[in-house]
């Protein structure tokens, strides 16, 4: 979504033209987004500002496969989280169990409320044995002023702490592709993951099944393509120059 549809508060040129072009041309659209720092609502809300009216079932977020991801595999499991107050309703929400003290599980989110005593304590947690888990590996969220910390900064020091590795989620992983299918009912061959970040958004497509499609309104610049691993299947200026095409095919 930042970098792809939108900027701060700002909707990127062609971009809501483009949710016409799949629209007229019979196909589907679902919003993804790694920030984990607010609820699926405040998308919602943010975008019907932007002339992008959405429906809950048109929205996911890293957040939400964390949620299932711990329901399917630990539901009897005790998680303290490092989130924001939107993300710890909406894992309460789902019946996820969390405790503030000596938990099985520490999950780490972009918690934009984070504090040292949160991360003392996660720090703390995970040394005493509670499996490591965050909801996606994101270094930096964009801003219109810049970049910020995100969750895999907070990650990366608390693994400098304790020596222990997170088990990611969210964007690239096959959870969130999991997810994806099993609320739209398409087989991965016909899911593309449209984005402006080759180790998340595009990964998220090429590695798991799917395909990967990049815009460059976001992160990543055309000389990044040839640097990376990460190969897209297609590379476009914009979402305005993806929907043109969509009509023409």
């Amino acid at each position: 979504m930042d970098g792809t549809y939108y900027l701060g508060d700002k909707i990127l040129d062609g971009a809501r033209d483009f949710l016409d072009a799949v629209k007229e041309t019979e196909r589907e659209y679902l919003f993804f987004t790694n920030n984990s720092s607010r609820a699926p609502e405040d998308y919602i809300r943010k975008l019907a500002k932007m002339d992008t009216p959405i429906t809950r079932d048109q929205i996911m977020t890293s957040g939400d496969v964390t949620a299932r991801y711990l329901l399917t595999h630990y539901a009897d499991k005790t998680v303290y989280l490092v989130g924001t107050p939107p993300l710890v309703e909406n894992f309460r929400a789902a019946g996820v169990k969390l405790v503030e003290e000596q938990p099985d599980i520490v999950v780490v989110a972009f918690d934009t409320t984070l504090t040292y005593e949160k991360l003392s304590n996660a720090c703390t947690y995970i040394r005493n044995g509670a499996m490591f888990l965050a909801t996606h590996l994101d270094i930096n969220c964009p801003t219109e002023t810049g970049f910020i910390p995100d969750c895999g900064a907070f990650c990366a020091a608390i693994t400098l702490s304790t020596g222990k590795e997170p088990k990611y989620l969210g964007k690239p992983f096959a959870e969130t592709v999991e997810m994806v299918l099993d609320k739209t009912g398409y087989r991965k061959e016909a899911v593309t993951f449209v984005g402006d970040r080759l180790y998340t958004d595009i990964a998220t497509g090429v590695k798991n099944g799917a395909k990967g499609a990049l815009v460059l309104t976001g992160e990543t610049h055309l000389e990044d393509v040839e640097k990376s691993e990460v190969k897209p299947d297609a590379v476009y200026a914009s979402l305005g120059e993806m929907g043109q095409l969509l009509r023409t095919l």
